[in-house]
C-alpha cells in the first residue's frame, strides 16, 4: 500500500461576540485548523489535524506542496519511516521548523488513522493501551479576563457539570490574577484541583511576586508562565515557590523536550499532538517524561480530530495525565465536525475513549468544505 494524495484543508469560523474571551494572547475573534486527508493506492483514507499556529494558509500550502512531495509513494504503514525522512528534510537540515513540526503532526494523525483501519483497532488498543477513564479538567477557550463575579459564576457552572478541575487564565495583572483566583478558590472550595495558564505573559518578577498567593491557594500548577525558549528563566523562577510549572504545548519533538525535561524545571508535561509530532512523536516524548517520574497532560488543538486522538493517547501510555475538555463556549469543530462529540464527560470527572477503529469519529466533508479559510488574526 502506497500514499496516493494527501490534501489540506484549511478551515475557520468567526466567534460571536457574546461568545468572545479575552485572556495573555488578546481576545479571540475566529478559530482556525488545518485538517489533513491521507488517500491510499488501496481506497483507504484517514484524516489528522494540523495545528495552524496562527498561519493557517501557510501551514496548508506547506502541506500541499513540499510534504506531499516528500511521501507520495511512501508506505503509511510505516509511520515512523515517513516521520523520520520529513524531519530529516524539513526539520533537522535547513528546513522550516516550527512549521513544518505542526504539518508533519497533522500528517502522522492521518497515517496512524490509517493503521488503525487495517489493524481494525481503535487508536488506545494499537499503541499498546487499553480503554480507561481520564480525568479532565475544564480548559479550552474558557475562564478567561472576566469580571470576578462572572468568572466564579463559570467556574461553579463547570463544576456542576462534573468537572474537578479547572484551568484559569492568568497573566494579566498581578493584583487582578490573585483576586480573581481567590475568589474562584472560595467559591469551588479545597477540593477542587485549581489550575492556571499565564499563556506567556508573565516577567521574572511577576511570577516572583504572584507564587505566595498561588503557592497559598494550593494552585495546581502555573502553565507557561514564560515562552517556550526561556528555560533558563524557567529555572530561576521554579525556585521561587511550591506551584508548580507546566510547559510543552509550544515545544516541537523530543529534541526541544530533552532539555525541558532535564532542566526540571517543569513537573508537567504538555505536548500538543498536533503540534509536537503527532502520534508517532508525542508517544516518545511521554516515555521521555515517564523516565522523570513525570505525567503528560496533552494541550489540545481546536477540532474534534485532535480531541479524540489525545483522549486515545492517554490511555494508550503508562503516565497519563489529565486531559484538557474543551470548554469554548462556541466551538463547531468540536460539535458539528463528526458524527458525534470527541469526548463525553462522566459523574466522576473522567473521560473515556470511544472503542471504535480509529478514534470513534466519523467526519462530515460537507461541514469542512462550508468553513474556508478566514483571513486575518484569530486574537485581537
Amino acid at each position: 500500500m502506497k500514499i496516493s494524495n494527501i490534501q489540506a484543508y484549511p478551515i475557520s469560523f468567526p466567534v460571536p461576540e457574546d461568545k468572545s474571551v479575552r485572556l495573555g494572547i488578546g481576545k479571540s475573534v475566529k478559530r482556525d485548523a488545518v485538517l489533513v486527508k491521507v488517500e491510499t493506492d488501496a481506497g483507504l483514507t484517514g484524516w489528522g489535524e494540523a495545528h495552524h499556529g496562527r498561519c493557517p494558509g501557510a501551514i496548508a500550502k506547506l502541506i500541499d506542496t513540499t510534504i506531499r512531495e516528500l511521501v507520495l509513494g511512501m508506505d503509511p504503514i510505516d509511520v515512523s519511516g515517513v516521520w523520520a525522512h520529513v524531519h530529516k528534510m524539513q526539520i533537522s537540515s535547513h528546513g522550516m521548523g516550527s512549521a513544518a513540526a505542526l504539518a508533519l503532526s497533522g500528517l502522522d494523525l492521518a497515517l496512524w488513522d490509517i493503521r488503525c483501519q487495517v489493524a481494525d483497532m481503535p487508536l488506545h488498543a494499537l499503541i499498546g493501551g487499553k480503554r480507561k477513564p481520564i480525568k479532565a479538567y475544564a480548559g479550552g477557550i474558557s475562564l478567561g479576563w472576566q469580571a470576578t463575579t462572572s468568572l466564579v459564576d463559570e467556574a461553579l457552572d463547570y463544576v456542576g457539570q462534573g468537572y474537578r478541575a479547572l484551568k484559569l487564565r492568568v497573566g494579566d495583572t498581578v493584583l487582578r490574577d490573585i483576586e480573581r483566583v481567590s475568589a474562584v478558590r472560595a467559591a469551588v472550595g479545597p477540593e477542587i484541583d485549581i489550575l492556571v495558564d499565564a499563556n506567556t505573559n508573565y516577567s521574572l518578577d511577576d511570577v516572583r511576586r504572584v507564587l505566595p498567593a498561588y503557592d497559598e491557594l494550593n494552585v495546581g500548577w502555573l502553565e507557561e508562565p514564560f515562552p517556550a525558549h526561556d528555560l533558563s528563566v524557567y529555572q530561576r523562577a521554579s525556585l521561587l515557590g511550591r506551584t508548580p510549572f507546566a510547559a510543552g504545548e509550544n515545544h516541537y519533538t523530543r529534541y526541544e523536550f530533552a532539555p525541558l525535561l532535564a532542566s526540571e524545571a517543569v513537573a508537567h508535561v504538555q505536548p500538543d499532538l498536533s503540534k509536537a509530532g503527532g502520534v508517532t512523536e508525542s508517544l516518545k516524548i511521554a516515555a521521555m517524561a515517564s523516565c522523570y517520574k513525570l505525567r503528560v497532560h496533552p494541550h489540545t488543538s481546536a477540532t474534534a480530530i485532535n480531541m479524540a486522538t489525545t483522549l486515545q493517547f492517554l490511555c494508550g501510555i503508562d503516565n497519563p495525565g489529565y486531559f484538557e475538555a474543551d470548554l469554548t463556549a462556541y466551538n463547531p469543530f468540536r460539535d458539528q465536525l463528526a458524527n458525534t462529540l470527541p469526548y463525553v464527560l462522566d459523574k466522576d470527572g473522567c473521560v473515556t475513549a470511544y472503542d471504535e477503529v480509529g478514534i470513534g469519529l466519523k467526519l462530515d466533508q460537507a461541514f469542512i468544505d462550508a468553513h474556508p479559510l478566514i483571513e486575518g488574526p484569530c486574537y485581537v
